[in-house]
């Protein structure tokens, strides 16, 4: 390894340690505000979490080591964006801590038809305000997402990208793929710098984030954002090589889950790859089990409790996929799966 490279490394492995500390510091003090509760995970669990944030960062590098995405992807945390939405999230969090005293989920904008909607989505998830549903919910929506995730959310959202990479050299065509519940674009992006010739289409139920979106992808090539529930995709079957989804199975309720599959499944040709990135589950979590739990409450995901125990590959493969892969990242998890070919080989 040259010279050049053991210090990339090490700047990396910096950045991300530096973001890890201030997300944790930041998600203690707002806890110790909002809920008077300052207690830390136990000493086993917080050795789990170092080791397997440790062995996040060691895959995001063997990605770049293994060509799999460009290198630049570990550096290019949007700093100026995030310094220009953080006084305004702070600004925004005596609210965020009035909705969670009162457990007010359901504190949203009332210039927004919410019939528009399903129930489970009318609601302040994570008591962030407008829940889904404003502009100024999806301006802010990555920088939380960040501070939640202890500064590895867009790290853990670029391990969906070897499944389609592995599946785009076997493509002999540009990869056409498909992400559902595309929110404000983060992963696409990403996503597009590693598959730059793919044919991109992003769903999402929020016209507020598919806006941001736009922004965000508007000036690549083949993209087309559309707005669509999940559960009924306005896209014609077997029409996609690829389908992938970050963060969206934990809040689903169970059926709304099974409907997402199957659209997912008619959607998909024959052969084609399917991923999924969402939270670990409680056979992923090992001693995490009681921290995970809290999440649940503490955060406003009314559904996360019983997702923790419908295994993604499990219902996966009751609706019909062929899951070969299933493997924890930190505090996510990836699963991989495809739709059996069909006999003839013909799409």
């Amino acid at each position: 390894m040259s010279l050049v490279t053991d210090a990339l490394h090490l700047a990396y492995r910096g950045q991300q340690r530096s973001l890890h500390g201030a997300a944790a510091a930041v998600q203690r003090l707002t806890r110790r505000v909002a809920l008077g509760d300052d207690r830390m995970p136990s000493r086993a669990q917080q050795r789990d979490l170092r080791r397997s944030f440790e062995r996040l960062l060691e895959r995001d590098q063997a990605n770049v080591e293994a060509g799999v995405y460009p290198r630049s992807l570990l550096f290019q945390i949007p700093y100026i964006t995030y310094a220009r939405a953080l006084p305004r999230l702070v600004r925004d969090l005596p609210n965020v801590v009035r909705r969670m005293r009162r457990a007010d989920y359901k504190d949203l904008p009332r210039d927004v038809d919410l019939e528009r909607y399903p129930p489970y989505y009318r609601r302040t998830f994570h008591w962030q305000s407008d829940g889904y549903l404003s502009r100024r919910s999806a301006e802010l929506y990555d920088v939380g997402v960040e501070f939640l995730f202890g500064g590895t959310a867009d790290v853990m959202r670029r391990q969906i990208i070897p499944p389609l990479v592995a599946h785009a050299r076997t493509c002999p065509r540009p990869l056409r793929v498909l992400e559902v519940a595309c929110g404000t674009g983060r992963a696409g992006e990403q996503l597009l710098r590693a598959l730059p010739d793919a044919d991109y289409t992003g769903v999402d139920l929020s016209p507020y984030y598919l806006d941001v979106a736009r922004e965000r992808l508007g000036r690549r090539g083949r993209v087309a954002l559309v707005p669509a529930n999940a559960e009924a995709l306005p896209l014609p079957d077997a029409s996609f090589d690829a389908v992938c989804s970050v963060y969206l199975f934990h809040e689903l309720p169970r059926n709304a889950r099974r409907r997402v599959f199957a659209e997912m499944y008619r959607v998909l040709r024959p052969g084609g790859c399917l991923v999924i990135e969402d939270s670990i589950q409680s056979n992923d979590t090992g001693g995490l089990d009681t921290f995970m739990a809290r999440f649940s409450a503490e955060m406003h995901e009314p559904f996360y409790r019983e997702y923790l125990g419908d295994e993604l590959g499990c219902a996966l493969a009751e609706a019909g996929f062929e899951v070969d892969g299933n493997e924890r990242m930190f505090l996510s998890k990836v699963v991989s799966a495809r739709r059996p070919a069909s006999p003839t080989g013909a799409e």
